[in-house]
Parts: C-alpha cells; structure tokens; sequence
C-alpha cells in the first residue's frame, strides 16, 4: 500500500424519487494496494455507493474521482482500469470456461492472456468444461476471472463468497491477496466479519447513508471499549446494568437476548470481581464466556444489528 489515492469521494448524496435519501454526505479515500471494506447493514446506502463508484449509477450530488478521473468526463477510460464481479454474475451455462474469458477479454484493450488468467484462478483444469457443470465455487472463480482479465488496477468485489464453502472462501482470500501483491487495489462488500477481519487493511462502516465509523479493523475494535468480552446470563431478571459497569477494568455494558456482554482490557481482574459480586447478591450464573472482541462487536454496538439481519 502506498499514499497514491486511487478513489476519492466527497460529500456523496444520492436521492431517489420520493425524496428518499439513500446516501447522504458520504467521504471516502481508498489508496493504491489497499483492500478496503465497506460494511453496512440492508437499505445503509452501501450498494447504491459502490454503484456510483462503479458508474453504474449517477450521484445527485457530490464529487467521484477514480485514478484522476471521473465518469462523465473518462467513462470509456474508467472501464479499462476497473474490475467488476457481481454478487451474482450470470454467465452463460453452454459456454466453456475459456469461451467465457475469451469473450468478456474481448471487451478490453489491453487484456490479459486468457490461459494466464484461468491458471492464476486454479480454472485450468476445468478450461473446457461447461458453465453449467461447475461448482458453485468454481463459478465463483470465473466471475472473478472476468473482472481480472482486464488486467484491472481496482477491483469491485460484490460479497464474493457469499454461499460458498470454507475452502472456496479461502480460494478467494488467496486471489485477493495475490491481487494486493501485484499493487491491485480492491474495494470489498462481505457479510462475513472474520473475512473482513482477515483480508480488509481499512474499513468504513455505513449506515442511514453515511460513514458512521472508519479504520484498521484492529483500531474499530479497540474503539468498543476493550479487547476482550465476558458474556454471561443470570437466572434473574431485571438487573441494572450500571451494577456491571462498576466493576474493574469494564469499558462498556450490552444486553441481547437475555445475555449481558462486557467489553474488558483485562479479564482476569473483571471476572473474579464479577463471580465475586453474582455470588455476594445470591444469584446463578447459567451460562459465562469469554472471547477477543472481534468487528461483529463493533458493528452491532454502532448499529444495533448484526450484519447479517435481514
């Protein structure tokens, strides 16, 4: 990664008929060789902000700047320098895997060779097998091929490993990374949190149109108040939770469905206490956890939700 920014957004605003806002004053900065996240809960505004970056969508208002270019003045430009792969792209089942990245390579100037790009995608064995007999992780594989072909400098992934298997997820991880060491930049949309954990250097969390947090995932979930939760449910109802934030070492309280979490730099000094103070009051513990605080905190603490609600 390097200080070479590659898209910028300023004061990005979206509003559909009906003064329905969508994306309201959205900034954004994504460096060169980075893999940047966009996280967000259903209806935040991530998918029509991802759509304008990739010139599917015109904003309202606001500025887009894309490798020193804009869409209204470079569109043909923008088309060879970005690569695109779709939650789900629908590709002609009776089309071999090689036909599939011969045509798609055909819509660029400067293509890759395609027998370089199915190697590098783990596809050579299958270059001739049909679409419609692929799995669904080798079909994942060949949508990215499509968006790489192009020999892009940015690329759009759209939750690529969205149903797929442990190990196909982790085939893709492995493509984004070698992407990364080209000096590729990928902006990433997931559902999962340990895939965001893993692959993004910095993420930006949107919701109700807007950045409502930003940083390396190590920085957000410092943010929540410790490093460390203690989950625990009691056989009682009705405790204040100001009862928990007295104890050493707790950054912060959350309730939900009847388990209480605690976010703690220092769980040895918090739990004692906590056993300590159940036991004094004569309660039952019925179930008590402890875990790294992981970005699936974080996004419910800011949220409200988990990333996957409906």
């Amino acid at each position: 990664m390097n200080d070479q920014v590659v898209v910028r957004c300023k004061d990005l605003r979206k509003t559909y008929p009906g003064n329905v806002e969508a994306v309201r004053g959205l900034d954004l900065t994504i460096y060169a060789g980075q893999c940047f996240g966009l996280l967000g809960p259903n209806g935040a505004g991530k998918t029509t902000t991802i759509e304008i970056l990739e010139g599917l969508l015109d904003a309202t208002s606001g500025d887009v700047e894309i490798l020193g270019h804009t869409w209204k003045r470079d569109s043909r430009a923008l088309r060879e320098m970005i690569g695109i792969s779709l939650q789900e792209t629908r590709l002609s089942e009776k089309l071999s895997v090689r036909e599939t990245v011969e045509l798609f390579g055909g819509f660029y100037k400067q293509a890759r060779p395609v027998a370089d790009v199915i190697e590098e995608l783990s596809l050579t064995e299958k270059a001739d097998a049909r679409v419609g007999n692929l799995s669904g992780g080798q079909k994942q594989r060949l949508a990215i091929a499509t968006a790489l072909v192009s020999n892009p400098r940015i690329l759009f992934l759209d939750e690529p490993t969205t149903g797929l298997d442990p190990q196909s997820r982790r085939q893709v991880w492995d493509i984004v990374r070698r992407f990364q060491q080209t000096g590729g930049t990928v902006l990433l949309t997931t559902h999962y949190m340990d895939e965001a954990e893993r692959l993004c250097d910095y993420i930006s969390i949107v919701d109700h149109g807007k950045v409502i947090a930003a940083g390396t995932p190590a920085e957000l979930i410092s943010g929540v108040g410790g490093q460390h939760r203690v989950e625990f449910a009691l056989e009682v109802d009705g405790v204040d939770n100001d009862i928990w934030r007295k104890l050493p070492g707790v950054g912060g309280v959350h309730q939900d469905a009847g388990i209480t979490a605690l976010t703690v730099e220092e769980p040895h000094l918090t739990i004692p206490a906590l056993l300590a103070l159940v036991n004094e009051r004569g309660w039952k513990l019925s179930q008590l956890t402890t875990r790294q605080s992981s970005l699936e905190d974080v996004f419910v603490n800011l949220t409200g939700r988990h990333l996957r609600e409906d």
